[in-house]
């Protein structure tokens, strides 16, 4: 006997499954369109900006440095000018001569070794030179800033105009006196410029005293220029601008264009300029160790190392230090550091990419000068971190006395005498200027 529901239990039945098949369909269909991955827009790339204030030659440089970066990191670094008393940017390549802008407000600076630390990106401050961080580190040592170009004070000499002196050009002068015979001798066969000088209180000041072995300046920020050797030293200068050996053409690089021209046979000047000397009017190119004076105790020190340095402003995003952090390691590249060596006559910062600088490939390109600068330092060039030329208001009262002595309507005790008591003055009015470690 078989047995048939009945129509009324029929009819739930299948009212009760389609429900149970409509509460599914919608639920796997979620199920199907959540297992699907969402595609999600890339994060945007931050445009950091990196301020400078370079000149022409300079600034076209960097943007090729600059450019080379965004293209192989996939970055957007930007380059903009550094304005006076702007807030600074993501990173600012300050020059010696700006750095006591960025001492007056070391709140708007980041300390470089905590924002790699913050990015998470390793700098390997122990590969530096230890020649190269004055100026750059704190009390104990940590970096603030990256020395990115810098050199010392050399001697740049024309060859052929020591030939047509009768002279050997393979034998600069090491001593200030004998200079002195040389310049003689080149004045003789028809030089109205047989010496000058860039960056006077740079070169005369800060690192003739240094080699002299009396620096400018005291461990307690006071300074101290007017000692023996360097009267001697800017006395002699000025017996020699009455003879017409020694020309002056400004307080900056003007002399160095004189040079260029072939105009005068000497200069003493930053050794990165080797590489705008290479096409010299006229000019073989020789370079020496910055003279020294032999009648001074002790013989010849060091010279100092400075130049312009990468620093980071404050206040800004991790994705931002990121992209900073990738380009203070991408300068620090043993390519780029080869790169730079070449184009800019920067002092090597790593000990491969001075490896590399002695190497032929760079020798090719005239980098004795290298070579040269880096005996000068003697491994000293860290020592006294405050420097005479670095400080804007002190550095004017020291080229206006340097001036009057070379004008000769001071004698050089007087006249040094009187910066230093000067220069005092405005350190003891602003602490700050006196040390070179902000943070």
């Amino acid at each position: 006997m078989s047995y048939s529901p009945h129509p009324s239990l029929l009819l739930l039945s299948l009212v009760f499954s389609s429900s149970v098949l409509a509460a599914k369909a919608p639920s796997q269909a979620r199920a199907s369109k959540a297992a699907k991955p969402v595609a999600t827009a890339p994060a945007p790339v931050p445009v950091v900006e990196l301020a400078h204030n370079l000149g022409e030659a300079g600034e076209a440089h960097l943007q090729a440095v600059v450019e080379r970066f965004n293209r192989e990191q996939g970055a957007a670094l930007k380059l903009v000018r550094l304005e006076k008393d702007a807030k600074p940017a993501l990173l600012n390549l300050v020059r010696r001569y700006d750095l006591d802008e960025v001492l007056s407000n070391p709140r708007q600076f980041v300390p470089l070794h905590a924002m790699m630390s913050k990015a998470g990106v390793a700098l390997k401050d122990g590969e530096l030179s230890a020649d190269l961080k004055a100026g750059v580190v704190d009390a104990k040592g940590k970096l603030v800033a990256l020395p990115v170009a810098y050199s010392t004070p050399v001697l740049f000499y024309n060859k052929n105009a020591l030939r047509k002196a009768g002279l050997d050009p393979e034998r600069p002068p090491q001593t200030w006196f004998e200079m002195q015979g040389m310049l003689d001798k080149l004045q003789e066969i028809g030089f109205q410029c047989p010496y000058t000088s860039s960056w006077p209180v740079w070169v005369h000041i800060d690192n003739v005293s240094s080699v002299s072995g009396v620096p400018a300046t005291t461990d307690k920020g006071q300074l101290a220029f007017n000692g023996l050797p360097q009267v001697k030293h800017v006395a002699m200068m000025a017996t020699w601008q009455k003879a017409g050996y020694f020309r002056t053409f400004g307080r900056r690089a003007e002399a160095s264009e004189h040079f260029r021209e072939g105009e005068c046979a000497m200069i003493t000047t930053d050794s990165r300029e080797h590489t705008e000397f290479r096409d010299a009017r006229g000019v073989e190119l020789g370079v020496a160790p910055l003279p020294y004076h032999d009648d001074v105790y002790g013989g010849r020190r060091n010279t100092l190392a400075d130049g312009a340095s990468l620093w980071a402003g404050s206040g800004r995003s991790p994705a931002e230090y990121k992209v900073a952090a990738k380009f203070v390691s991408f300068l620090l590249s043993p390519e780029m550091q080869v790169e730079m060596i070449r184009q800019y006559g920067q002092l090597p910062l790593t000990a491969a990419a001075r490896s590399a600088a002695g190497s032929k490939v760079l020798q090719d390109d005239g980098t004795q000068s290298l070579r040269i600068a880096f005996d000068s330092l003697q491994g000293g060039g860290a020592r006294s971190p405050m420097r005479v030329a670095n400080i804007d208001a002190v550095r004017v009262i020291a080229n206006e006395e340097l001036e009057a002595v070379w004008a000769d309507r001071k004698p050089a005790k007087a006249a040094l005498d009187t910066a230093v008591a000067r220069g005092n003055a405005v350190l003891n009015a602003k602490p700050a200027l006196k040390k070179l470690q902000p943070f």
